[in-house]
């Protein structure tokens, strides 16, 4: 590290020296200790900076589990967590033109008031953030400012967050009118799932609004769906309990019969969940054995496994053209270094390639004789190219597409 470098580091730090033994340290020990100090500050810097941003958000998550007691106040919360939230998403929050704090703008009968954060891509307001203390429970009346903010800004979305939990809203229900119910909600301290593909969408290089939108769309109703599910798992209501035993009890459904039912009906959805994850492991465990057999050079014969990923995936886009072809007709043939979705079960009409054989997932979208792979990070993400697929459909049934060429694109 070049001296005049870390010199010229030290002389913008304000230093208080409080133990006069510095004083009388050699000019030479004086300049080791700056550079050492200079290089410890540079290395977090690069660490941080080459950080993901699923690690940035598992150093919040660790912060708000083990440091929550600290940050009762509203500015300790933005300092510790909001902040670099948002750093984690790629935004400059030392830059005011970017991250603006205690944004103000005129609202209808409320002149001054502020929100605690705009975020600015592209010289238009895109993103409001409103902060509550760490011990609000959220709930609709902390969306007042977040409400009258949005409908005099060109914001598409709005964050409620008291630093654990995070409501994102944006104007499905009506244009310019922030929805009371959020699209996507989470536990900062309890990352699950597909959450990180998510917000990832909200990154500054990221951005797209028609993108997230038609993801907030999806979100919003899955969520709501989770939500009704996880109710019926816990608490069995009468019309369900009925609907599964009225093959297994012949007699009259009355409140002793529900009383009987109603612990076996929560304890068989338990059962089903736990089947499920316990078949997903035994299956990942078998792949990791199969792998270091490999490794360890014993020959094993290479077969075509279908994993689980592929006949999500294969369900998901056989769901997006199902009101164009009969299901019977999308047919998924797996290969070795892909996945492929065909109509008829003919190679030269196919509908997608599944790339998911790698660590890095891709789908293969055919227009014409070309295919082109698109990075996707989680399955949902394959709704986001329903248009396409659906046109690719919409060109088989109007046999108007050119066969594809055998090899596809790299």
């Amino acid at each position: 590290m070049p001296e005049r470098l870390a010199l010229s580091f030290w002389q913008t730090v304000e230093v208080d020296c409080v133990d006069r033994s510095w004083c009388i340290i050699s000019s030479e020990v004086q300049i080791d200790l700056r550079k050492n100090i200079f290089c410890t500050i540079l290395s977090q810097i690069l660490r941080e900076g080459t950080m993901s941003v699923e690690e940035k958000l598992r150093v919040l998550a660790d912060r708000i589990k083990t440091h929550s007691s600290a940050m009762l106040t509203e500015e300790a919360l933005k300092t510790a967590i909001v902040l670099p939230f948002l750093a984690a998403l790629d935004y400059d929050v030392f830059n005011p033109d970017e991250v603006i704090p205690e944004y103000c703008a005129d609202a209808v009968g409320k002149k001054g008031e502020k929100v605690d954060y705009a975020i600015k891509i592209d010289g238009e307001i895109r993103v409001l953030v409103e902060c509550k203390p760490i011990t609000t429970v959220l709930d609709r009346i902390h969306l007042a400012q977040l409400y009258r903010y949005f409908s005099v800004t060109n914001a598409k979305f709005a964050i409620l967050t008291n630093g654990r939990a995070f409501h994102f809203h944006t104007d499905l229900v009506a244009p310019n009118k922030l929805d009371d119910r959020p699209f996507l909600t989470f536990d900062l301290s309890d990352l699950q799932g597909q959450l990180t593909s998510e917000l990832k969408k909200f990154a500054k290089a990221d951005f797209n609004v028609d993108g997230i939108l038609q993801s907030a769309h999806r979100l919003k109703y899955t969520s709501a769906i989770k939500k009704e599910i996880g109710n019926v798992m816990e608490n069995p209501p009468e019309e369900f309990v009925r609907m599964v035993t009225v093959g297994l009890y012949q007699g009259r459904f009355t409140g002793q019969v529900k009383e009987q039912f109603t612990p076996m009906v929560k304890a068989a959805f338990r059962e089903i969940v736990r089947e499920s994850v316990q078949s997903r492991l035994s299956t990942a465990l078998a792949e990791t054995e199969i792998s270091e057999i490999g490794a360890d050079g014993i020959e094993t014969e290479e077969e075509v496994v279908t994993t689980e990923d592929e006949r999500e995936g294969f369900m998901v886009v056989r769901a997006i053209v199902r009101d164009l072809l009969k299901p019977a007709r999308v047919i998924m043939r797996d290969q070795k270094s892909y996945c492929g979705i065909l109509v008829d079960n003919n190679n030269r009409k196919p509908l997608a390639r599944l790339w998911f054989n790698r660590t890095v997932k891709y789908l293969g979208l055919f227009d014409g004789e070309k295919e082109e792979k698109v990075k996707i990070d989680s399955l949902d993400e394959i709704y986001d190219h329903a248009d396409r697929l659906r046109a690719t459909a919409k060109e088989y049934l109007a046999g108007a597409m050119a066969a594809p060429s055998i090899a596809s694109a790299s």
